[in-house]
């Protein structure tokens, strides 16, 4: 950390002291308790971080604690501050509530509702108010006046708004005027540090025009932090950006299935795949990555006599309801690929990122998201395609599914038919293929295991004819 905790900070959830992880999108310090919540609500709610435990880019943490001393949770929880809301009875969480119902239904109505955020008078007109909002954010991040700045996010303004008088977006201007934590704010709520000015120039070029190297280079970092974070989670390290080496792709230590046939199918699916959904997969395997290493931090972190009986890991990523179920399904299987596959995933999008980064296209696929996306839970839907319920779970749950049991032996077949053709590609025929490698390693080890023990079992009854031979 950039700095000790100062012991009088406390959770923006409860008040209860000492919080231990960071919402990094709201701008706010959390204790173990709220955290489950948050976790369980979906990055695309709050997207958490341990504050000694999770690497920290400087800048970010720094934009983290400006937010909470500047009182960021004051947004979140405006309607609160009015005293005509403690005579309705309306308050928040406290240290001594359960987490559940009491602290979840809180912070489910803070940060998912927005319950208790200011409203503008003219909310009725979004798409007026938005614009509205964002080019006021896009004045507002040229000063260092961060809080301002979430409040505008807050309530509708867009990071990556192009403003069409300037012609550019609120990253040039934080970037030109070095405001490097309002570029870590921005990119937080998805500023993209490559989208270029009507000039062609991007954030990071005006940063490197006014000399303020340090952003420049931060920026370059953010512009490659989903195959950075993809390769650090495979090996430990990150690729050498101010040398030019911008990846890295990690080896898997025994690599003899990915020379199989079916191996090599799996991955012209994925080249093959439009930039749009290669673009969607990565993302989603991003947000399993930071799953999977945000719930291991957890359980190294837990005092396990008193919380982990009430808090548990999130199972499957939670559902964005902006996403398509399609989608949001395919999403919730990716925790159930074992090490070994989701590895191999992986160590795919990183090769498949460069290539297509480099600009050396296999082949085009009709960019037809929806008509590709509904099959990637086909398996799923035609095992509950005579009940009335979802096709994914609304809420983590500790279900475990064996994701090969719940396929067809149809959907299997006509997957690993279509493997080597060359129609239309989907994300599921992908997964599929996958699958089948581990299903036919283990069927082979199976069969060897049967085989040694007839081999076994041989050797027994020859040893006692040789014996009634002899007698």
């Amino acid at each position: 950390m950039s700095k000790r905790l100062r012991s009088s900070e406390v959770c923006a959830d409860c008040s209860g002291p000492d919080p231990s992880w960071a919402s990094v999108n709201r701008g706010t310090f959390i204790c173990d308790e709220c955290c489950s919540v948050h976790r369980s609500l979906g990055r695309h709610i709050s997207q958490v971080r341990h504050l000694k435990h999770t690497p920290w880019p400087p800048t970010l943490l720094q934009m983290v604690e400006t937010l909470y001393n500047n009182g960021a949770n004051s947004i979140w929880e405006h309607s609160l501050l009015d005293p005509a809301s403690i005579m309705s009875g309306r308050r928040k969480a406290n240290p001594q509530d359960k987490v559940h119902p009491n602290k979840a239904e809180f912070i489910r109505a803070k940060y998912q509702m927005l319950a208790f955020v200011h409203r503008l008078p003219c909310r009725d007109d979004d798409s007026v108010t938005a614009k509205d909002l964002s080019k006021q954010l896009h004045s507002s991040v040229r000063t260092g006046n961060l809080e301002t700045c979430l409040r505008l996010l807050s309530l509708g303004a867009q990071a990556n708004f192009f403003h069409p008088e300037k012609g550019n977006t609120p990253l040039h201007v934080a970037s030109k005027a070095g405001q490097i934590l309002q570029a870590e704010l921005l990119a937080v709520y998805g500023a993209d540090p490559g989208t270029q000015d009507s000039s062609g120039k991007t954030p990071v070029d005006y940063a490197r025009q006014g000399g303020h190297h340090e952003l420049a280079e931060r920026l370059v970092e953010i512009q490659y932090e989903l195959t950075d974070r993809l390769a650090f989670y495979l090996c430990g390290r990150k690729p050498d950006h101010k040398n030019g080496q911008h990846f890295i792709i990690p080896q898997m230590a025994d690599s003899s299935l990915d020379l199989s046939e079916l191996a090599k199918a799996a991955k012209k699916k994925l080249q093959s795949l439009s930039n749009h959904l290669f673009e969607e997969l990565a993302m989603d395997v991003y947000d399993e990555v930071d799953r999977r290493e945000t719930d291991a931090v957890w359980l190294a972190t837990q005092n396990h006599s008193t919380l982990v009986t009430e808090t548990t890991v999130v199972p499957f990523l939670p559902v964005n309801p902006e996403y398509s179920s399609t989608r949001n399904q395919g999403r919730q299987k990716l925790a159930r690929f074992n090490a070994h596959e989701f590895a191999t995933l992986v160590i795919d999008i990183l090769s498949d990122a460069k290539r297509r980064q480099q600009g050396s296209p296999l082949s085009s696929s009709k960019d037809n998201v929806e008509l590709i996306l509904k099959t990637i839970s086909n398996q799923h839907s035609v095992e509950s395609q005579d009940n009335d319920q979802p096709d994914y779970d609304s809420v983590a749950s500790d279900e475990d599914t064996d994701l090969e049991a719940t396929a067809s032996k149809a959907n299997r077949q006509k997957s690993l038919d279509s493997d080597l053709s060359d129609g239309p590609v989907t994300v599921q025929e992908f997964m599929e293929v996958k699958n089948a490698l581990v299903a036919s390693e283990a069927k082979i080890q199976q069969l060897m295991k049967v085989n040694n023990n007839l081999s076994d079992e041989l050797r027994i009854m020859q040893k006692k004819l040789l014996g009634k031979d002899a007698n």
